[in-house]
């Protein structure tokens, strides 16, 4: 099994990743999903959080080379910190916004001008969250060496934003091998496939059922 199918029979074993075609959620958005991606759930099972970091390890030597681990608050700060342990790399993390007291800042802990970050995010959807940390922390004198994340959509938006940030990015799994191992273990009927993936291709006009 590869890395990718591995860490989504991970996250469909412990629940991180409900997909429920027949009575969808609904996303901040307004936008009706047959897919929940809830990562953090993975910090409390040391097997699949120690699989998750050392599929970060191997990925991110293909970002070489990066000083720093930047994580994205709030979901990527915990696997960031784990990540930069792993390496042996000092950690930073930054906001979506400045503080709105003491110091402001958007990026905490110890900055240096000229260095480069490894991004740390933990679900990417269309890469806004990312992109916004990237450009902070360019806006400091710090370079993107690329971001790393758990699990991405596999929306065009998202690949078109990482391109025009100018800015490599890596997933340890992504929603197709998640269909394929939610189907070969029976997490879902063979005839729910096709609604899923017809989700991912437009998720905005999407509908259960249809």
């Amino acid at each position: 099994m590869d890395l990718a199918a591995t860490i989504a029979s991970h996250l469909l074993q412990i629940n991180a990743i409900k997909l429920s075609p027949q009575k969808p959620f609904t996303w901040a958005s307004g936008i009706q999903s047959p897919i929940y991606c809830d990562n953090r759930i993975a910090l409390s099972f040391p097997e699949v959080r120690k699989a998750i970091i050392d599929g970060f390890v191997a990925e991110s030597k293909a970002l070489e080379p990066f000083d720093v681990v930047a994580g994205v608050a709030t979901a990527g700060i915990p696997h960031g910190a784990l990540l930069a342990d792993a390496l042996e790399l000092p950690f930073i993390y930054v906001r979506s916004k400045p503080k709105g007291h003491g110091r402001q800042n958007q990026i905490e802990g110890l900055v240096k001008e000229g260095a480069r970050a490894l991004v740390v995010e933990d679900l990417i959807s269309t890469g806004g969250s990312a992109v916004k940390a990237v450009d902070a922390l360019r806006e400091a004198g710090i370079t993107a060496a690329g971001v790393l994340a758990i699990f991405t959509y596999g929306f065009p938006e998202a690949e078109a934003a990482f391109q025009k940030a100018g800015c490599p990015f890596r997933a340890l799994s992504n929603y197709d091998a998640l269909l394929s191992q939610a189907a070969a273990t029976a997490y879902i009927k063979e005839e729910e496939v096709a609604a899923l993936s017809a989700w991912r291709k437009s998720p905005k006009t999407w509908a259960a059922g249809e």
